[in-house]
């Protein structure tokens, strides 16, 4: 038996230890289903379809925003609040992987000391991979395992913003934007898609000489969002300011997002999550589709070969495409 048979549990034990709370068999659990191993993926989905019935019961709330926003520092200090409200806390965070190593750094529990440090939340960073969208490949799955431990606020981090960063609205009940003041520039930069699906829009770094041009951007974001249609949830988003290094406006902005949750009530949210589940499943059907089809003999016998007829202009991609998918 080899060392890293020895350190696989049993699914009895990782289910009875994510169950009732256990943070390092959590952990464990999180590592086996990010795993492409063969063994690890079949185990971990019967893991995911045991605790499945102990899941559903926490508020997803999704975070993304400009690079130097401070998303991190904002977590923190929110974090902190939820944490001191009595709630118990799951943050996944993402970190963008290397396209030439693979590598990812994971810093996210070092820029958040005082939450890594807190007993009632748990941060868990994980690599983009190469998934888009800003989330991980196993972020969905990570956020189930976390529901099943029993915390009951999920904070999704996301890398950045952009017409791709939209992927984690397809996983989360409410859906936050991070901004800074400069609203003009940023109005022009962040364009309509992500705005769309914005829920609320909050202008962090609210404080000292910030604050007048903080409130400006506040006027020209709900003029902005006044041109949206309305969500079919029937919630019109909000606007709000804070400051996370000085502490000010985070009240307002979970007041604001608990009137959210009251306002499109449980029957919505519930056919919500069916339709995101929907679509969580034909995404991994494509995900599958894909790589089965790069796993075939066939494929790989021709592709090479496809590759440089390509490349040289003998056949288009379109139809190289086709005689692959064929053979596949």
């Amino acid at each position: 038996m080899t060392q890293y048979q020895r350190k696989r549990l049993s699914k009895g034990e990782y289910v009875d230890g994510i169950l009732s709370g256990n943070r390092v068999v959590l952990s464990k659990a999180i590592t086996l289903i990010e795993s492409s191993a063969t063994p690890d993926i079949l185990l971990g989905e019967e893991i995911l379809n045991t605790i499945l019935p102990n899941t559903g019961g926490s508020k997803r709330i999704g975070i993304t925003g400009v690079p130097g926003v401070g998303k991190s520092t904002f977590i923190e200090t929110f974090g902190g609040l939820l944490t001191g409200s009595g709630h118990n806390l799951a943050v996944l965070t993402v970190d963008p992987s290397s396209q030439r190593t693979g590598g990812s750094i994971l810093g996210d529990k070092t820029r958040m000391e005082s939450l890594s440090n807190d007993l009632n939340a748990y941060i868990r960073p994980s690599p983009t991979g190469d998934s888009l969208g800003g989330v991980a490949n196993k972020t969905r799955e990570t956020l189930l395992l976390c529901e099943a431990a029993g915390f009951d606020i999920i904070l999704i981090e996301t890398v950045g913003v952009g017409q791709s960063e939209t992927a984690v609205k397809g996983m989360v009940d409410f859906f936050l934007l991070l901004l800074l003041a400069g609203a003009g520039d940023e109005l022009q930069g962040i364009k309509k898609g992500i705005m769309e699906m914005a829920d609320a829009i909050v202008i962090n770094k609210a404080d000292g000489d910030n604050i007048q041009a903080s409130k400006k951007a506040k006027i020209e974001f709900e003029n902005a969002l006044h041109l949206f249609p309305l969500s079919s949830s029937g919630w019109s988003p909000k606007v709000n300011l804070c400051s996370s290094v000085k502490n000010t406006g985070l009240e307002k902005v979970w007041s604001m997002i608990l009137e959210y949750f009251n306002s499109v009530g449980e029957d919505w949210l519930k056919l919500q999550r069916q339709n995101q589940n929907v679509s969580w499943m034909k995404e991994s059907i494509s995900h599958l589709l894909k790589t089965g089809f790069y796993a075939s003999p066939k494929v790989l016998k021709h592709l090479n070969s496809m590759e440089e007829n390509v490349k040289v202009g003998q056949i288009t991609p379109f139809s190289a495409a086709r005689k692959l998918v064929d053979l596949g």
